[in-house]
């Protein structure tokens, strides 16, 4: 899990972008803050990736929780971040706006270390389930559990909603299901 260096980051330049079509003003403020951490995160990272992810071996044999903190705000390249960040901003002006600043803020800061902690129970289960220790070293970072969370959140908050996905339209309550399978689909691992 090495970030590439040296290149053009084309997925920040298009979020820069895609937060001006937007507008600073527009943005609120728990919001603006997950994206300008992640965003500095990604460009000044902690540590490694290596050094950040959460895997079974890391943060529960080896006792490194620090990983639960670190491992949501570090993103693999420049297109995860995009990816995750669009869709943070689109989520958070929905749901910030609905819920309110604090709230929000709350709900971040808990989900962000929860998604850490059930990625290792459910990698821990693949190791018992399938018999297989390798489930122990897979090691994740990125901010998708959170917003997925988030979205299943917003289907609460907003019933009866339709989404599009990847061109169907599908009514919202399925749709963070179906967006889980395209991801993985699209862009496995």
């Amino acid at each position: 899990m090495q970030r590439r260096q040296g290149r053009v980051n084309a997925g920040l330049l298009l979020l820069l972008y895609q937060i001006s079509q937007v507008g600073l003003q527009n943005i609120p403020s728990v919001t603006l803050g997950v994206l300008a951490l992640n965003i500095f995160l990604f460009l000044n990272p902690v540590r490694p990736l290596h050094e950040v992810c959460i895997s079974v071996h890391e943060g529960f044999y080896k006792k490194n929780w620090e990983r639960l903190l670190l491992s949501p705000v570090h993103h693999a390249d420049d297109w995860h971040l995009y990816y995750n960040m669009v869709s943070m901003l689109w989520k958070g002006i929905m749901l910030e706006k609905k819920i309110k600043s604090r709230w929000f803020a709350y709900i971040i800061a808990v989900f962000s270390v929860l998604i850490g902690v059930v990625y290792m129970v459910l990698e821990f289960m693949l190791v018992r389930i399938l018999d297989d220790p390798s489930y122990e070293m897979n090691c994740a970072v990125g901010f998708s559990g959170v917003l997925f969370a988030l979205k299943v959140l917003n289907n609460h908050y907003n019933p009866g909603r339709v989404s599009n996905v990847l061109g169907y339209r599908i009514c919202s309550k399925y749709a963070c299901w179906v967006e889980l399978v395209a991801i993985h689909l699209i862009s496995p691992g």
